[in-house]
């Protein structure tokens, strides 16, 4: 839309009758005009090839060859140069608009030259013909649409419906995606009047070639008679539109697979602003807005870097996926990161920085967004918003301040600098008042930037303002998102600025790095005004109970401040925590333990997910860490605040019941010391409850059920599952399979349960027969009874990672009954079943396989952080079995396309694996299984 909207080939003298269309060729291609296209031979080849022939028929052929030739060469030539200079995406958008024209005006004279020559024309013969659009802008990308209008004086004469038929049938035939209509200037003022889209498409007109004055007519009478006095509604439709646009989008500036054209922070926010410009100043390129006062100079040099960066981004997507597509998803952003030249460095991916960028810009586009409303505002173009003109009657902002439109703004720039602590002031001042900032307030912010110094983080009261912030208005997120978007916070603690906009390429986190810590404050805002009290009972209750505040937030604050380096970030995240926390102004106590929660930040979420919380070795080696129940608490807070601003769907049942479950029992510990959770106390519990749940069973079958069990079988399952799995016993015989399958929904799962006689390797055939049938296992136990049987209890849920519905479990039952009767074999089936998704794929995760013999009494512990796919437990679990290891209990915790399985397991004797030479040739087994199973999953 910067670009001038001139026409990119000049039309002909005569404006009746183009003799010559390709006259004269527009500067600032991406290559030589004559490489693109050479009229002047194609003239002569569609000379020589129809001069012997009257066939329209073959007339047209002969001209679709000719022009099919022509693009190929064009396209190619253009498409070489934007590989070759891969920022050059205004030269190339402008290029491939002028091969467009090129074989729109072939098209055009072929039709009226030589199928349908017209030497004299009527007044009603005569037709214009223009681009409207994204092509009337002169910007296309490889594939875009060609939108074109066809304009005639009067009712379209039999002559031009001729010439237009036989002009879209070329195109047509060419491949091309043409979208086309046929008006009279009258039913362009009407339909421009009816419909918005219309409208906008006219704003930008091009002509093409045919009848010059049409266009002239049309032009003059869309500005004085539709777009003149009609500028407030088509803002306000225009507004409308972009919010729609951006909640069917996901609503997000962050979206971590964004749309380029239609996403927020996308090219068609741009275009937006563009055409509100266009309609009510008239201007013909955004630089222009300069002169009145709407942009400053540096502000147009960010739109032009925006713009330019997210046509490169759309060009390289459509000539990657060789056709028109704006979807900027993970597979397309690995190779559109490599075909604009980022590599990896610094620890990070290439696709991650190249990611970065993209958030930057996008960031960018929203701030020139808000600055230019604000313009049109001022000059009472568009209204106000009314939400704020509430707020303007409730308070009145402090002197040195003034409230303009609605939004703060700064009395006296000169004596407001006087004291550069009012950089922080001003957002206290908005969250106080209820205001937004002025644009003018926010230009003013960032051209002072460099006040915030040395001096200024010492200052105290900079300090407690600062913290103010995040404690004392009930909303920090407001403060936090406007401070990070100008610049603030990252001058106020410089080591935030590396993780500006830091994409995580994983498929688990939904933000980018400082939106996801912006979010997990906001959770505990949420949490502190009590609107969370129903889904998070536990974190509700210690905070209303009292925890050290300030460490909470500046925790929050810090906690993922050491990512996008090689080191592990929670250690680097502690170590800088240890030089920040102060020049926030916290006590030497408070800031060791922020130092803490940073290093552990994890530590209570991985220890919930990644192992076997009903060993009671688990609870009391955790609590050993945790030390303090005043810490138990600040962790438990964290962790549920990391969790939740991850993103939508990723806090649920399952880790609600988990860090539940951990923080209780933990808590005991702390209180009661380490005996309050052991085996004996756990079993008799356990044996004390099925006897109560099953009283109506004969005395002899109870005591058979209750003595049949070893220890293990008594603490990891709950009474309802231990009662479930009684009664499948109850009578079983060595040839049955016995299955129960229940909704579990304070677990967002559902609980399968098997009874059968026990033999090698059953763990690994359950868990092919879950996985063949299309459920995700996210928990496990086995158990082997005393008289031969085995027991066991798995949690799935569905390809949407929810409870199956009770109306799909009788067919999930038989599924699974067909395949453990062997109807199935399930290495065969794999091969087929076993395939990621090309979405998916760009995704790298480097296998991390360790042995714990320390955290169970009684087994050794197998963790294997691997990629995840569909086949990968079933293939780890018949490893194992073929190893001869007895799998107890298997925990899998997934992170998008991360997961990490780890499994409680015992040798063939019923004891641990300590000799390092097991340990190294069971792994070398297990990443072999792991690496074969890839080369399947990516063939």
């Amino acid at each position: 839309m910067t670009l001038p909207q001139e026409v990119l080939v000049a039309p002909a003298a005569d404006p009746a009758h183009p003799a010559h269309p390709f006259k004269n060729a527009p500067d600032g291609l991406i290559c030589p005009a004559a490489e693109i296209f050479d009229g002047g031979a194609f003239l002569q080849a569609v000379g020589d090839a129809l001069a012997d022939t009257s066939d329209r028929s073959k007339m047209r052929s002969a001209t679709v060859a000719l022009l099919r030739d022509a693009r190929k060469t064009g396209t190619a030539t253009i498409d070489a140069a934007i590989t070759a200079q891969p920022f050059a995406s205004r030269r190339a958008v402008r290029a491939y608009a002028y091969l467009t024209d090129c074989l729109v005006l072939g098209a055009h004279h072929v039709a009226t030259q030589y199928l349908h020559p017209c030497p004299s024309p009527t007044e009603g013969e005569k037709l214009a013909l223009l681009g409207v659009g994204g092509y009337g802008r002169a910007e296309m990308a490889p594939h875009s649409d060609v939108d074109l209008l066809f304009l005639t004086p009067y009712k379209i004469t039999a002559w031009a419906e001729s010439v237009i038929e036989s002009m879209l049938y070329m195109l047509w035939d060419l491949k091309l995606k043409v979208g086309h209509a046929s008006r009279t200037v009258r039913d362009c003022l009407r339909l421009g009047r009816e419909d918005y889209t219309i409208r906008t498409a006219m704003l930008e007109l091009r002509y093409l070639g045919g009848y010059a004055p049409l266009y002239d007519e049309l032009h003059d009478r869309l500005q004085n008679e539709l777009f003149s006095n009609t500028a407030r509604d088509f803002i306000e439709a225009k507004l409308t539109e972009r919010a729609e646009r951006h909640t069917k989008q996901g609503g997000q500036r962050y979206m971590v697979e964004p749309n380029v054209k239609e996403g927020k922070g996308g090219l068609r926010d741009l275009q937006s602003l563009f055409w509100i410009a266009k309609y009510v100043h008239g201007v013909d390129t955004v630089a222009d807005l300069v002169k009145l006062d709407a942009f400053t100079q540096d502000e147009i040099a960010e739109f032009d870097a925006a713009e330019n960066f997210l046509w490169a981004v759309r060009c390289h997507l459509h000539l990657i996926a060789g056709r028109a597509l704006d979807q900027l998803t993970f597979d397309r952003q690995v190779e559109v990161a490599a075909r604009m030249g980022y590599v990896d460095k610094g620890g990070r991916r290439a696709v991650e920085h190249f990611m970065q960028d993209y958030f930057r810009h996008a960031t960018h586009v929203g701030e020139l967004t808000r600055i230019f409303l604000t313009a049109l505002e001022a000059s009472h173009v568009k209204q106000e918003p009314r939400l704020t003109r509430l707020f303007r009657r409730r308070k009145r902002a402090k002197a040195g301040y003034k409230i303009e439109q609605n939004r703060l703004d700064v009395e006296n720039e000169a004596t407001f600098l006087d004291d550069p602590v009012n950089i922080l002031r001003i957002f206290e001042e908005a969250l106080r008042t209820g205001t937004l900032l002025h644009p003018n307030a926010m230009r003013f912010i960032k051209a002072n930037l460099h006040l915030i110094d040395d001096d200024l983080r010492a200052n105290k009261d900079a300090q407690r303002i600062f913290l103010d912030l995040m404690l004392k208005h009930g909303n920090p997120e407001r403060a936090l998102r406007r401070m990070n978007e100008l610049g603030v916070l990252a001058a106020f603690v410089p080591e935030f600025e590396p993780i500006l906009a830091m994409m995580q390429f994983n498929m688990y986190h939904h933000y980018t790095v400082d939106e996801h810590t912006i979010q997990t404050i906001s959770v505990l805002a949420q949490i502190e005004r009590e609107e969370l009290r129903e889904s998070l009972p536990v974190a509700s209750r210690i905070l209303k109970a009292g925890v050290n505040r300030k460490v909470l937030y500046v925790a929050l604050l810090l906690h993922d401040i050491g990512k996008g380096r090689e080191e592990d970030h929670s250690i680097l995240g502690a170590r800088i925590a240890r030089k920040v926390a102060p020049r926030l102004g916290l006590k030497a106590e408070d800031c060791e333990t922020v130092e803490w929660l940073i290093r552990n930040h994890l530590l209570m979420s991985d220890v919930a997910q990644k192992r076997d919380i009903s060993d009671p070795r688990t609870v009391r080696d955790f609590a050993k860490q945790v030390k303090s129940i005043a810490r138990l608490d600040l962790l438990t807070v964290l962790t549920v605040c990391d969790i939740r601003g991850v993103g939508p769907g990723t806090w649920n049942n399952w880790k609600a019941q988990l860090l539940r479950t951990l923080y209780s029992e933990t808590a005991a510990v702390l209180e009661n010391g380490m005996e309050a959770v052991n085996r004996e106390a756990r079993m008799s519990e356990a044996k004390a409850a099925l006897r109560k749940a099953l009283s109506d069973w004969d005395k002899t079958d109870l005591r058979r059920e209750t003595t049949r069990h070893y220890p293990p079988y008594w603490q990891g399952l709950p009474t309802e599952s231990h009662a479930e799995l009684a009664k499948l016993l109850h009578g079983i015989s060595d040839n049955e399979i016995r299955i129960n399958l229940t909704p579990d929904p304070d677990r967002d799962a559902t609980q399968v349960l098997f009874a059968l006689a026990d033999h090698p390797g059953i763990f690994s055939r359950l868990a092919g027969a879950l996985a063949l049938v299309g459920a995700n296992i996210v928990d496990a136990r086995t158990y082997t009874s005393k008289d031969g049987y085995a027991t066991a209890a798995f949690w799935v849920q569905d390809g949407d990672g929810a409870p199956y519905d009770a109306g799909r479990l009788p067919r999930l039952r038989k599924m699974i009954e067909g395949t453990l009767k062997g109807e199935v074999i399930a290495r065969q089936k794999f091969a087929d079943k076993d395939k990621l998704p090309k979405r998916e794929r760009g995704f790298k995760f480097p296998t991390q396989i360790t042995f714990d013999n320390e955290g169970s009494e009684i087994y050794t512990i197998i963790e294997v952080d691997t990629r995840d796919r569909p086949g990968l437990l079933f293939d780890l679990t018949r490893t194992l079995a073929a190893s001869n290891m007895y799998i107890a209990s298997a925990v899998i915790a997934t992170y998008g396309a991360q997961v990490v399985d780890t499994f409680y397991v015992k040798d063939m004797f019923g004891l641990k694996l300590h000799a390092d030479n097991r340990q190294k040739a069971l792994e070398e087994k297990l990443r072999r299984a792991i690496e074969r199973g890839a080369e399947r999953a990516q063939a």
